[in-house]
């Protein structure tokens, strides 16, 4: 993905966080803070790459790159694209950006399996260089995937995979709807199918102790990742990642009454990174620690 690429164009002594080790699938992010000065870079880039100002700080930045040049003034949720394929580019920061969020999305979350439509690849393509711009869809799921990076949680790979294919589906939508075929809406969109349903909901159940994911959750409903998103949380009233985050979370209250399982040993069952996220998560959804749960269920 992106880590080779985004070293050489930014290097790393500012990386503040980066999906490196989470195992997620045609998507890559780090969290960044860049000093005042200049970046040029000469990389072939393979991704679409998508920068987002999470803090915001006044910073004047001025970009070269293909044919546009653009300056503009950061704020919170001020996006930047460079296109997969571009060659080179500069980038001139005013003042230090003290979080930048860097996307890098593989070709692959542009295909028919993840959005359902077969996008011509000249189409694809011609998602050029852009003068920044502001979308409030976009900059909210910059701001959940860099909230993942920054407290990671049980289900965190198949939020990454919800919101990349949220992103990818928002940047044809906003960039290149004006040329994209005009599509029926799908039966996909009004809920799944009872039978659907239930293969879907039994795998997740069979699967809460695995690396659930949205690919796999969408072929067992045989949908692309963008319709059985939108039709799963139709049906269910909620996102596949919080749904999946709540059935860990009810499972959690079962190991911990059988009393067999140290705290550790749960959160590393449930796909919790450590001891302290798995406290976090369940103290938000219950308002007790595991160890009060705990104890409460023993008295």
């Amino acid at each position: 993905m992106a880590s080779k690429y985004a070293v050489e164009k930014y290097g790393t002594s500012d990386l503040l966080a980066s999906s490196a080790d989470r195992g997620w699938s045609g998507l890559s992010a780090e969290l960044r803070r860049h000093s005042d000065g200049v970046i040029a870079w000469t990389s072939p880039q393979h991704d679409t790459e998508v920068c987002v100002d999470i803090r915001g700080s006044r910073s004047v930045i001025t970009r070269r790159g293909g044919a546009v040049s653009d300056r503009t003034v950061a704020r919170r949720g001020t996006i930047w694209l460079s296109p997969a394929g571009a060659q080179q580019g500069v980038i001139d920061i005013s003042d230090p950006l003290p979080e930048m969020l860097h996307l890098y999305l593989s070709p692959q979350r542009f295909s028919r399996a993840a959005l359902g439509i077969d996008l011509d690849p000249l189409l694809v393509a011609s998602l050029g260089y852009q003068g920044s711009f502001q979308d409030p869809l976009l900059a909210e799921i910059a701001y959940a995937i860099a909230c993942e990076l920054e407290n990671r949680t049980a289900a965190g790979r198949l939020l990454a995979d919800t919101l990349a294919t949220s992103l990818a589906a928002r940047l044809v939508q906003k960039l290149l709807g004006a040329a994209l075929p005009r599509v029926s809406r799908t039966p996909a969109t009004r809920g799944l199918d009872r039978r659907r349903l239930a293969r879907v909901l039994d795998y997740i159940e069979a699967h809460l102790e695995g690396d659930l994911s949205l690919d796999c959750l969408a072929s067992i409903a045989c949908l692309s990742q963008f319709h059985f998103a939108r039709a799963f949380k139709a049906a269910i009233g909620q996102s596949p990642h919080r749904y999946v985050s709540a059935r860990r979370l009810e499972r959690a209250k079962s190991l911990l009454a059988e009393g067999e399982k140290t705290l550790v040993d749960i959160a590393l069952t449930l796909n919790f990174s450590g001891q302290a996220n798995f406290t976090r998560a369940f103290r938000d959804a219950t308002g007790q620690t595991p160890g009060q749960y705990r104890r409460q269920l023993r008295a």
